[in-house]
């Protein structure tokens, strides 16, 4: 092959540039045994990924209780705004199980209600918010429903919005869990799910309705952020709780649990122990000249403007860096057009396959402008190789 189509194949040829750093030093790991649980079904997921931890017969179907709430919440959010004013419905007053005694005909806002909700549980409020955005029980179940379908998930389906017991109202711990894990990136959701007690209007006397949370996690376990109870005769004690411990996220879900916040506590501090937060880079620290042709510029630099965290295992292998971006890109370039990538590798599981783990997007740290004289290709190429 001739040197000049030799420079022509280098050119062309994407530029990757690979590198390995070893994870951050920590304190070493206290090695924690494989809880055992009360609850006749169960999981925990790290919420990054949704890969499971551990489970107990996570895939067994079985009533949820007033942890149906949570897809509740998560549907009202997408369906209305958070301000949105709802005024309840006769349909909605005197509903058995929890309830915050609304009256027909008063106004709160949905997130009035969410609140009473997820703190309370109550069922009225539940029912309230239902007719309030669907304009019946029937209508805002089928929107549940269809919710679950978006999910993927196959072993869950809602006949009401708070979970009394019904034949056909039913989830699987697993599926529980990923409803969890959806809701949780609904910023209010996880507002009002971590808050411990609330006040929100009571219609027709002075004062206010005082609401507490009945998850008792949220002050006895250091990093609790939520999510719900729940109890019937039929479904005994559910929960679904998550917690955050240095950048790792964690949800649990136990359904029939005698003894369920000592479950959750056993759950999570067995997950913290297998997880932990790794910075691959922080903002702007990675930098790589780009060649331009006829630019004013002979080359422009490229950065990260974004710092990437994720969450690893902790046995988790060398992190292998690739950088991927085109020898030479054309004048002009203009700051933030993306021209390439760095792509984060790591073993996670011990079985010698790097598999991606994040990446990062390359972008132009300034503009250069084409320049007017024009200069060829060729010219442009020799003079990299002083020809």
């Amino acid at each position: 092959m001739s040197k000049i189509k030799k420079i022509i194949v280098w050119l062309l040829t994407v530029v990757t540039v690979c590198s390995a750093f070893v994870l951050p030093s920590s304190a070493e790991s206290v090695a924690v045994a494989s809880p055992s649980v009360s609850a006749q079904s169960a999981v925990l997921i790290e919420a990054e990924s949704g890969e499971v931890v551990y489970e107990k017969s996570c895939d067994t179907r079985l009533p949820m209780a007033s942890t149906t709430k949570i897809m509740t919440a998560l549907v009202a959010l997408e369906l209305a705004a958070p301000e949105t004013v709802i005024r309840v419905d006769a349909a909605a007053v005197g509903v058995e199980g929890s309830s915050i005694y609304l009256v027909a005909g008063e106004e709160l806002t949905l997130e009035q209600l969410l609140y009473a909700l997820l703190l309370e549980s109550a069922n009225d409020a539940a029912a309230a918010i239902a007719i309030g955005v669907s304009g019946s029980i029937e209508a805002f179940a089928d929107r549940m429903n269809q919710k679950a379908a978006e999910l993927g998930l196959t072993d869950t389906h809602f006949t009401n919005p708070h979970g009394l017991d019904h034949e056909e109202h039913y989830t699987t711990a697993r599926e529980l869990a990923y409803i969890a894990r959806a809701a949780m990136q609904n910023e209010l959701f996880c507002t009002i799910a971590s808050t411990r007690k609330a006040t929100i209007p009571h219609a027709g006397v002075d004062g206010v309705r005082l609401l507490i949370n009945h998850n008792k996690l949220l002050r006895l376990y250091d990093g609790c952020i939520g999510v719900k109870t729940g109890y019937t005769k039929r479904s005994g004690r559910c929960l679904v709780s998550a917690a955050e411990r240095d950048g790792v996220t964690l949800i649990a879900v136990t359904l029939n649990a005698p003894s369920d916040w000592n479950d959750h506590t056993a759950m999570l501090d067995y997950g913290f122990t297998r997880y932990r937060s790794v910075t691959l880079c922080n903002a702007n620290e990675l930098l790589y000249p780009l060649s331009l042709v006829n630019g004013t510029d002979a080359y422009v630099m490229l950065g990260n403007k974004e710092a990437l965290t994720v969450t690893l295992p902790a046995g988790a292998g060398k992190i292998e860096r690739t950088v991927e971006y085109r020898r030479f890109e054309y004048a002009p370039i203009a700051s933030g057009d993306v021209c390439g990538k760095v792509v984060f590798r790591c073993d996670t599981d011990g079985d010698g396959l790097r598999e991606t783990v994040g990446e990062v997007d390359l972008v132009a740290q300034y503009s250069v402008e084409r320049l007017e004289v024009k200069q060829s290709f060729w010219d442009w190429l020799l003079s990299l190789f002083s020809f």
